[in-house]
């Protein structure tokens, strides 16, 4: 039986997503929710149902799952195979258990970050009336970590063959993604991550030898529509 908190006008839920950063956020919405004396709940959404996670991505939300129960949180809650952008899950979830602060992660300004930091903060600013964000940034020595796998991010641009996809580093006449590549270090070939972002939502794929490895997660924009 869990204890009854002593404010029930306030209300923190930690937002965490794929990567080593989550405890580290969760451990902060822990500190405050107990000075606070406040519930606590723990989001995760992710665009893919749950029996399609990798190893990895499963391995990371068992993790938080398991630290929810150990600190007591009142919710944790994983909202997979979500089709609508992340701002609008985590507002729904912020209106159903009447949230009056939200905690997420925010790294060190790369150039995706660049691209993505301010479209998602603004996002959930108009989703959400009366919440209060706090941005936490990661930790140091994760981001360090994550930085000696890849050489600096540069433009790439991606177009469509008969047999999947493959990147360009100079514009292209035709292309259906213009994106950033972060190239692997230590590979005389394209092998890395190439990330943009489409309707609202930022994409990762994997590149091997300068293609797409898997191309059926590429979203192809229509004929007409405009990138």
């Amino acid at each position: 039986m869990k204890k009854i908190k002593g404010r029930m006008d306030e209300s923190i839920l930690v937002c965490v997503s794929y990567g080593p950063n989550g405890k580290r956020l969760i451990n902060r919405g822990y500190k405050l929710a107990s000075m606070l004396d406040c519930p606590l709940y723990i989001l995760t959404v992710e665009s893919m149902p749950h029996d399609e996670f990798d190893a990895e991505k499963a391995d990371y939300i068992e993790e938080w799952r398991q630290l929810a129960d150990e600190i007591d949180a009142d919710e944790f809650i994983v909202r997979d195979n979500e089709k609508r952008p992340s701002a609008k899950a985590i507002a729904e979830v912020v209106n159903k258990y009447n949230i009056t602060q939200v905690i997420i992660g925010q790294s060190a300004k790369t150039r995706w970050e660049h691209l993505t930091k301010g479209s998602f903060i603004d996002a959930l600013l108009k989703e959400m009336t009366f919440t209060d964000i706090h941005i936490v940034s990661v930790d140091r020595t994760i981001k360090s970590a994550e930085d000696a796998l890849f050489d600096k991010g540069l433009r790439y641009y991606l177009v469509q063959e008969k047999d999947g996809f493959k990147l360009c580093a100079h514009c292209p006449g035709e292309f259906i993604h213009e994106g950033i590549f972060y190239k692997e270090v230590g590979t005389d070939f394209n092998n890395g991550i190439f990330k943009f972002i489409y309707h609202g939502k930022p994409y990762e794929l994997k590149t091997v030898e300068n293609k797409i490895k898997y191309p059926e997660q590429v979203p192809v924009p229509k004929k007409h529509e405009k990138r």
